[in-house]
């Protein structure tokens, strides 16, 4: 796989994923309908802060481990794969019919400050972020590319997408939260994302080191 090759199939993967419904896009909505767009792009910026954070985290950080240890490269290759599967097999088996909008917004934030440091915290102390880009980032590494630069690469063109998704859903706020309340929306989101969690989990389990 060549660079080309591996930007676009990322840049693919992680668009279809950033419009997956999850915490950082009720996070958002909520807020954009609450507080209106100054808090939503606050908490938006927060959100791709985290992301970052995490992005350098696995980029350095395990970066160097799959250059020195063969091992490694092998049980993070099998706990990706298998991570990537389960979440994919659940979504595609057990969709979600409604999209919580609420879960973002039980407790008020004080102040235009405070939405920035939600959004920050809210991916920040999600471990499950950094797990899932274990999993997802090394995949689309290519051969006798330098691992750490590369990954963080990777997590950078994921919070660009992300402050765009983010940048929409603050523009039409309400058709975007009527549309996430179609119980038909929200089960075919979460299909077509389990497919591509399921996909990219077979890939992961058949790559070798380069």
């Amino acid at each position: 796989m060549t660079v080309t090759q591996a930007l676009i199939a990322f840049c693919i993967a992680a668009g279809l994923l950033t419009i997956a419904p999850g915490l950082d896009t009720a996070l958002v909505l909520r807020t954009a309908a609450s507080e209106g767009p100054k808090g939503a792009a606050l908490a938006s910026l927060g959100v791709v802060m985290g992301c970052l954070t995490w992005g350098a985290a696995v980029a350095f950080g395990l970066g160097a481990l799959l250059a020195a240890s063969q091992i490694a490269f092998t049980a993070l290759k099998w706990a990706g794969a298998l991570y990537l599967v389960w979440l994919g097999v659940n979504l595609i088996l057990k969709p979600r019919s409604r999209f919580e909008l609420e879960l973002a917004g039980r407790v008020a934030a004080p102040s235009s400050r405070g939405w920035l440091v939600r959004g920050f915290l809210t991916n920040l102390l999600n471990p499950k972020v950094g797990v899932f880009y274990v999993s997802f980032l090394p995949q689309f590494l290519p051969a006798h590319v330098p691992a750490g630069p590369f990954i963080f690469l990777l997590a950078a063109l994921h919070a660009l997408m992300g402050l765009m998704w983010f940048a929409l859903l603050i523009t039409a706020t309400r058709p975007v939260a009527r549309a996430l309340k179609r119980p038909a929306v929200v089960r075919r989101l979460d299909q077509l994302t389990g497919l591509v969690f399921l996909g990219f989990g077979v890939k992961l389990a058949l790559v070798r080191r380069p």
